[in-house]
């Protein structure tokens, strides 16, 4: 750790133990323990611990509960300063007894669950790329609004409005840097034949069984999906069909678990969450993208969590048991 993250890191705590003192009406630190977090700060008080999230607070949770049952801590206090709407909301999923505190200064206020926001549509205009993206050779996906097209999960070009001029149009690229300079080098070729160029370079490398390449290192999550919907029965699913996530990925390089719905063979109505690596969120994350989807679709859905065996970790798996409704992993031993 840097001179820099020591002295953060000390910073949090003795703000954390200033919080929890005051809330506690404490006169000092006597019984306030300070624990290391490597998302923020933690303290222990009596059975109980307080939780300071502080780095990537939108997926705050989970690493803090995984933290609180290594730690066998009782009752979990989660505190953030932006955020915590979606945490509070994600707390009622569990048995496990969670408080959500908005840090408002120097006071703790309890935070309220948030409610999903609606996705936008789509204007006519970005929908009408479709088709030239189906003829450039890639997946069209829609995802909180925005028009894609994907090949094997990996984002190749995005239906954009010119900042400028407004007027809509497709770029080719992975990223907004990507695709400006592609229009850069080729902005005066036709741009399904810049995309299926683009398209036929990706599947080289973007495939089961294929070398190390970046094209396959970025979203693994996301080939994973487009595995399972090219084969639903990989996880006892007869049909899938992307879904949005409960909130929107910021970052086509960020690996953020992915959704898909559909039915099983009975007919029952299933939504699988597909990740890659130890992620210590994916159980908070999957059980609110089910009730996003349960509450547009007015479903009562089995929930599927889907990923490689050996990234499904021990205190996941507790975090799962702890969840008020059923929920289960699907382990992809062929990823």
């Amino acid at each position: 750790m840097s001179t820099n993250d020591t002295r953060k890191s000390q910073l949090l705590s003795l703000k954390l133990r200033a919080l929890v003192r005051d809330h506690l009406g404490r006169t000092s630190d006597n019984g306030i323990v300070p624990a290391v977090f490597a998302r923020g700060a933690a303290v222990r008080e009596d059975a109980a611990c307080w939780l300071l999230v502080e780095d990537q607070v939108g997926r705050g949770l989970g690493p803090a509960l995984l933290w609180a049952l290594k730690e066998n801590a009782g009752h979990l206090n989660v505190l953030a300063e932006s955020g915590t709407g979606t945490i509070a909301r994600q707390a009622e999923y569990f048995e496990h007894p969670i408080s959500v505190w908005h840090v408002d200064g120097r006071t703790l206020i309890p935070a309220v669950a948030e409610p999903f926001v609606e996705a936008p549509s789509p204007s006519p205009e970005h929908r009408a790329f479709i088709e030239l993206i189906v003829q450039g050779g890639a997946t069209p996906v829609i995802e909180h609004g925005i028009v894609r097209g994907e090949v094997m999960g990996l984002e190749v070009c995005r239906a954009v409005d010119d900042q400028v001029t407004g007027e809509p149009r497709l770029e080719v690229g992975m990223g907004a840097h990507d695709r400006e300079a592609f229009a850069m080098l080729h902005g005066n070729r036709p741009t399904v034949e810049a995309l299926a160029d683009v398209v036929e370079n990706v599947k080289l490398h973007r495939r089961p069984g294929a070398g190390p390449h970046p094209f396959n290192r970025i979203a693994p999550e996301r080939m994973l999906r487009a595995t399972l919907l090219d084969n639903p029965g990989l996880v006892g699913a007869t049909r899938l069909e992307p879904s949005d996530p409960p909130v929107p990925r910021a970052n086509v390089l960020d690996t953020v678990p992915c959704v898909a719905r559909g039915a099983d063979a009975r007919g029952h109505d299933v939504v699988v969450v597909v990740t890659s690596g130890a992620d210590p969120d994916v159980v908070p994350f999957a059980l609110d993208a089910r009730a996003r989807v349960d509450e547009i679709h007015a479903t009562r859905s089995e929930l599927l969590i889907a990923l490689p065996t050996s990234h499904i970790t021990p205190t996941n798996r507790r975090a799962l048991e702890l969840a008020r409704s059923a929920a289960r992993f699907v382990e992809l031993d062929f990823a």
